[in-house]
């Protein structure tokens, strides 16, 4: 029982923590390092859902991996043809 709260615990803080990291992080002009924060954030989510299901944790973690990481290099991407400093 006591190893199902560390889990959850861990992945809320890690929600937390990479969502702070990928608003006011350090680094957070590089694309990469932000791509890095919002997966740090991923991760803790994955982890509140591994408390709860097995299966949906890892729907979870590999649907949010490959949203964020398209979004976000799209968005670099048009910036970068807009040439605004990324």
């Amino acid at each position: 029982m006591i190893e199902i709260q560390m889990l959850f615990y861990a992945g809320c803080i890690l929600a937390i923590i990479g969502s702070i990291a990928t608003v006011t992080g350090p680094g957070v002009n590089d694309p990469i390092v932000r791509t890095f924060n919002t997966e740090i954030a991923a991760v803790g989510i994955s982890l509140i859902f591994l408390v709860y299901n097995h299966t949906l944790a890892l729907m979870t973690f590999v649907a949010a991996t490959a949203a964020i990481t398209l979004i976000l290099l799209r968005a670099i991407t048009r910036l970068e043809e807009m040439g605004a400093d990324v």
